[in-house]
């Protein structure tokens, strides 16, 4: 059970984030895209939140919005909360905000209750997490690690207008980028709620979950080449049929990756068939391989397995088959010792903890590169998130406050 005063915030962060969700380019629609004037605004609304439960804040020179509550030791490095305010176009309304106002009630928690913790606690928005204008995702989180890789400035969006013109527009200096990074020794670990994106814990019957990893992620583009013919004229035991290779190769992929367990999953998302006639044979196939893991090791291995059974089939069926990796990210570990610490504040809520992993890309990636991270999943109905039907219950909410401020009050003991 949670307190009433936690269902009371909780039912806040829903106020704010209908509130968050009216700040948006498209009307009827919430996108709120990095370097926007809706991105300005919604900073100064969630900077204005901060203050109010003691925080002092700051836009820093990437465009992430920051707050910090101060602790006993002023030297000591603080904890850092937060998650995302920008959104992927015809959004919903939960994936990055919720993360950003629990951890203000968390703050807002200390501040009525004059807590001060060992050390400062601090809540930042990342301004860009999705990459929906500029289809580089991460700047935020990456502007606090100071790993803007090169050329990134010089990146346009779809109507020409470079990252640096548009971080001009709204009076942020691009040659100050470097100014947000922060020093090693400034944050002692990260912690960030999170919609869960998929439906285990709904599954489960669980309002939270635990993330044990990020996971890794692999993506090519592959291609089946046999020879095209007509479709009346050339016998079944004859062809050199691209898309049935194809297709074959499709369910034992389905089939492999099921097998392996260990939350690997694998997708052919794309599949184009070629010249693509109603009566011709298809000689040719491109199609899509996603594959991820939480685990690098096990991740590679699969993919190396599912490489050498499309050879397999390619060469018994007379075609060939080639594919070239045009992505790949490692899976990002989340710290055991956070993890333990949430998983405790959990169990103590809903009597277990689940751990799972996240399919999905978050912050913590880029923060993980310096600090501890840690996650906490709330259920989000069906699964559904990036998507005007992206749905909590207030419920859920105030267990899940409830677990962040027991985890936050861990740090004092």
């Amino acid at each position: 059970m949670v307190a009433a005063s936690t269902l009371l915030a909780a039912q806040r962060v829903m106020s704010r984030c209908d509130a968050l969700a009216e700040i948006t380019e498209t009307p009827g629609q919430l996108t709120r895209v990095y370097l926007s004037p809706e991105h300005l605004r919604a900073n100064q609304l969630v900077a204005e939140w901060m203050q109010a439960v003691g925080m002092s804040t700051w836009t820093d020179s990437v465009g992430n919005i920051c707050g910090r509550y101060e602790g006993l030791n002023p030297g000591a490095p603080a904890l850092l909360l937060g998650s995302h305010l920008d959104s992927v176009r015809n959004a919903g309304r939960y994936d990055g905000p919720l993360g950003v106002l629990t951890a203000i009630e968390t703050v807002a928690y200390l501040h009525q209750n004059a807590i001060r913790l060992p050390m400062a606690v601090e809540v930042v928005g990342f301004a860009d997490e999705e990459g929906t204008r500029f289809g580089i995702t991460l700047l935020g989180s990456r502007g606090l690690t100071g790993t803007w890789p090169e050329g990134w400035l010089e990146r346009t969006d779809a109507q020409g207008v470079s990252v640096a013109s548009a971080m001009r527009e709204i009076g942020l200096d691009p040659q100050n980028i470097l100014d947000a990074r922060r020093a090693p020794q400034d944050f002692c670990a990260y912690l960030e709620l999170h919609i869960e994106q998929g439906p285990c814990l709904q599954s489960a019957d669980l309002p939270l979950g635990v993330v044990t990893a990020i996971n890794g992620a692999r993506r090519l583009n592959c291609r089946f080449i046999g020879y095209a013919g007509h479709a009346g004229t050339v016998p079944m035991g004859q062809r050199q049929d691209a898309l049935t290779a194809a297709a074959e190769w499709t369910l034992a992929i389905e089939a492999i990756t099921s097998a392996k367990g260990g939350d690997l999953v694998a997708t052919v998302g794309h599949i184009e068939a070629l010249p693509g006639a109603v009566n011709v044979i298809p000689g040719q196939v491109n199609l899509s391989l996603d594959v991820r893991g939480p685990q690098d090791a096990p991740l590679n291995a699969l993919l190396a397995e599912l490489l050498a059974k499309a050879q397999e089939i390619a060469a018994r069926r007379g075609l060939s088959f080639d594919a070239e990796q045009f992505y790949s990210i490692d899976a990002t570990a989340c710290d055991a010792e956070l993890q333990q610490r949430f998983g405790h504040s959990v169990a103590n809520l809903q009597g277990q903890s689940l751990f799972l992993p996240s399919g999905a890309g978050h912050d913590a990636i880029a923060i993980a590169e310096c600090w501890p991270v840690a996650m906490l999943f709330v259920r989000c109905k069906d699964g559904v998130s990036h998507h005007p039907d992206e749905s909590v219950t207030v419920e859920d909410v105030a267990v899940a406050t409830q677990a962040y401020i027991d985890t936050l009050l861990s740090f004092a003991e």
